[in-house]
């Protein structure tokens, strides 16, 4: 956050406010034909994402659907970070062995000297001159799926179909503004009146998604696009922290039968399962907002094998991948440390 007023190491609440999320992002995109003085080639660009982070898990998984672990090359920072920016510490020497820095912020302020927004991931970062490109990480998935076109694997699908754009972009702002920001208006809500609105509004979209995923196996059809990706991050995320720790607790995940019932098909699929790590998720959370969680202290639940049981969406009809077909198995170097599998 970038906010002045959030600028304090573990402080995420403020007294008697709602949580506004700032929405600054460095907007440069990295396009096919270098128009806009980024252009996409295999090899140049790194992607740093935490897998703690939801914003930063999206593009990790459609990283990984479309194949493209060969062109963009991963950095993935741990799981809690100091008051001003992501750390590399899972890597020797706690070093970026590709950027050669020790955290995030270094790339950031690489390019801009007095940079003063906040430090984010995910963001790509231009690997020859060590200068952050982006971190808008609603385009950037976006961009994946249109930009790099020429690097997506034999078989990768069709996360963003031209057909169902007008509808996709609505439903997946509402997505955003209610359920992905949603958790957190609730976790960072500064007084009970602004908690209560927050609550009653995430679960009035909750209680949509419900409705909505009863009888269609994905958000919009019979396919997973973009939008499962965006819904799926949060919901990843709903029973291990939010619930408790962002008092979200109407009901759990696990209670609503259409949203868990579609949260374990997606997470039972090559790219979802595979890139999320609910020991780092839940690690980030409780360490890092010591202002709603002083104690420092990591639940040890919920259990997660639950992940794995059947889910019965199949009933439902629907292919998956469209046209394509299902990733590859995920790379050994990449696969998460505490994978439920």
């Amino acid at each position: 956050m970038a906010n002045e007023e959030h600028s304090k190491g573990g402080v995420y609440s403020v007294p008697g406010k709602e949580f506004t999320r700032d929405t600054t992002y460095i907007d440069d995109r990295i396009t096919a034909d270098g128009s806009s003085g980024w252009k996409v080639e295999a090899g140049r660009y790194r992607l740093v994402a935490a897998r703690a982070c939801p914003w930063a898990n999206r593009t990790l998984i459609v990283r990984r659907l479309l194949g493209l672990e060969d062109a963009i090359s991963v950095g993935l920072p741990g799981p809690t970070h100091d008051p001003d920016s992501w750390t590399f510490d899972l890597d020797p020497g706690g070093v970026d062995p590709v950027l050669q820095i020790p955290r995030i912020k270094d790339a950031y302020l690489k390019r801009f000297p007095d940079y003063s927004k906040g430090i984010t991931v995910p963001a790509i970062v231009d690997v020859p001159s060590g200068e952050v490109v982006t971190n808008d990480f609603a385009q950037i998935t976006l961009d994946f799926s249109s930009e790099w076109r020429e690097f997506h694997r034999d078989g990768a699908p069709d996360l963003y179909p031209e057909d169902l754009r007008d509808e996709m972009d609505d439903v997946m702002q509402r997505i955003y503004t209610e359920v992905n920001n949603g958790v957190y208006r609730c976790g960072f809500a500064g007084s009970q009146e602004s908690y209560d609105a927050a609550y009653d509004r995430l679960w009035t979209a909750l209680d949509w998604l419900e409705e909505r995923l009863t009888d269609r196996r994905y958000l919009m059809g019979e396919q997973i696009t973009e939008a499962d990706v965006r819904l799926f991050t949060t919901l990843a995320r709903f029973d291990p922290v939010y619930h408790g720790h962002f008092k979200t607790n109407r009901n759990k995940l696990a209670e609503m039968p259409a949203l868990w019932g579609y949260a374990r098909d997606l997470y039972q699929t090559p790219g979802f399962g595979d890139t999320t790590d609910f020991e780092q998720i839940k690690a980030h959370y409780y360490v890092v907002h010591t202002d709603i969680n002083p104690s420092g202290i990591i639940p040890k639940g919920p259990n997660l094998d639950a992940w794995l049981t059947e889910h019965g969406r199949e009933s439902l009809g629907g292919r998956p991948f469209g046209d394509g077909t299902p990733p590859p198995p995920v790379r050994e170097d990449e696969q998460p440390p505490s994978w439920v599998r």
